[in-house]
């Protein structure tokens, strides 16, 4: 008696166990429409949590403090955690559908099963996120790197040009500065020396900000780099517009004494659309920026314009000399002249100098220099036409036509010869470059016009 009363406590167990794991699934189906409400509700308060999170991290991030990266772990996992259960909650009213018998029964019952106990999963898992949210600090006290280093080169000779913009930055008058010249001069080399400057020189600027414009610039681009240097980078940055990024960079800068150092300008940057205060003497900023063109210095309104000149012959030798290296120039007797003599058809250009000294660095014959001072006479060196040719020629393609038949006739006359302005217009008149005017006279305003625009593309120079 006493086993069969164990085989039957045994079987009522296993009935007991069959029949609560049959209630226990059944009650994913018949409180389907309940979970769901449930779940929209826990969805919203996620919402609201997460909002009010992202708030209290943007404010903290416009005094220039960075997220805590468990904080911002939260948000991201916030953010997916919502766009699932809204992806859940959208298909609930066909599983709903799929009910029947007072909601009790499923039309389909395993696809309402793992649907419901995936309502029940999400649901946990929301309260189990939201649980974790309470932190007692969302961002560092520390703000960013103020400066970034950027790698620089064997400096340029540039000491009286650092020491001028450098004057320009310490002048209260002055906000914006411009810095223009030819491609290849090393605009680039000198924007990048004084911005390093700001990293050993106790001035009183809380952030200073590098950005790559280039000739085809976004407004957007230009935002997502300030925004990346301001802790704005993230999955919220990313799906605002132009106009909020700018609301956004603005309400940090304007509280702030910055630098904005923009690169390579090929047009005039609307700083109202990126964001950018104004520098002016009340707030202490500066702007600093790079271009080819003059214009560009005068339709950004820049308070001082500087233009990057062309190595003098002993900077421009010195800078050659250090490119190819002493091995090379003590190879033989005569190459040390030779080389002289590349160095002076690069015409201080160095951009030029860098890559024809790169380029001679391995020739020790005499033959080989005298080849290669032929070639340069001749524009027609390898490494001159890859890698100098191009940066010249972009500043040419951008030319209108009618420009681009005058410069090109300017080329008829020997090298280095002092062109009368005057006698120039006539040429291109009578060749019939000038076509705006039927008279001479008329003629030379279109005439000077050009001549300017060539000038402050730095195509031309004065003599």
């Amino acid at each position: 008696m006493g086993n069969c009363f164990s085989v039957q406590f045994g079987l009522d167990n296993l009935v007991i166990r069959g029949w609560d794991s049959i209630v226990g699934r059944a009650k994913y189906v018949y409180k389907l429409k309940e979970t769901l409400a449930i779940l929209s509700a826990a969805l919203e308060e996620m919402r609201v949590q997460r909002n009010d999170m992202q708030r209290e991290v943007d404010l903290a991030e416009q005094r220039l403090l960075k997220r805590l990266e468990r904080v911002q772990l939260w948000l991201s996992k916030a953010h997916t955690m919502i766009t699932e259960a809204e992806n859940l909650i959208a298909d609930g009213p066909q599983e709903i559908d799929n009910l029947c018998l007072g909601g009790c029964v499923s039309k389909n019952c395993v696809p309402s099963y793992r649907f419901g106990k995936k309502l029940a999963k999400m649901l946990q898992d929301i309260k189990d996120h939201m649980s974790k949210g309470a932190f007692e600090k969302l961002a560092d006290n520390q703000p960013a790197a103020s400066v970034v280093v950027r790698p620089n080169e064997l400096p340029i000779a540039f000491e009286s040009t650092i020491d001028r913009v450098w004057s320009c930055i310490l002048d209260k008058n002055v906000g914006i500065i411009g810095l223009y010249g030819i491609g290849g001069v090393g605009k680039t080399t000198l924007l990048t020396q004084i911005n390093n400057k700001f990293t050993t020189t106790p001035e009183s600027f809380d952030i200073v900000i590098w950005v790559t414009v280039s000739k085809d610039y976004n407004v957007e681009k230009i935002q997502d780099r300030i925004g990346g240097k301001i802790g704005f980078l993230n999955e919220f940055w990313e799906n605002k517009n132009v106009e909020q990024k700018a609301e956004n960079i603005y309400e940090v800068l304007r509280n702030k004494k910055f630098v904005v150092l923009l690169d390579d300008l090929w047009e005039r940057v609307d700083l109202n659309k990126v964001g950018i205060p104004k520098p002016s003497q009340e707030n202490g900023s500066k702007l600093i920026f790079t271009t080819r063109s003059l214009e560009v210095c005068g339709e950004m309104e820049a308070r001082t314009k500087i233009k990057v000149e062309c190595l003098k012959p002993e900077d421009a030798w010195k800078l050659f000399q250090d490119k190819v290296g002493d091995e090379t120039l003590n190879s033989h007797p005569d190459i040390l002249k030779l080389a002289e003599q590349v160095a002076k058809e690069c015409g201080g250009l160095p951009l030029a100098l860098i890559t024809i000294g790169r380029a001679m660095t391995c020739k020790t014959t005499p033959g080989e220099w005298k080849y290669a001072i032929e070639k340069l006479r001749h524009s027609s060196l390898p490494k001159l036409e890859n890698e100098v040719f191009p940066i010249l020629k972009f500043s040419y393609d951008n030319l209108p036509p009618t420009m681009k038949c005058c410069l090109l006739y300017c080329c008829m006359y020997p090298e280095d010869y002092n062109i009368p302005k005057k006698r120039l217009v006539e040429y291109w008149f009578c060749e019939g470059l000038l076509n705006e005017f039927d008279r001479i006279s008329e003629a030379q305003m279109q005439g000077d016009h050009i001549i300017n625009s060539l000038l402050s593309s730095c195509l031309l120079e004065r003599a």
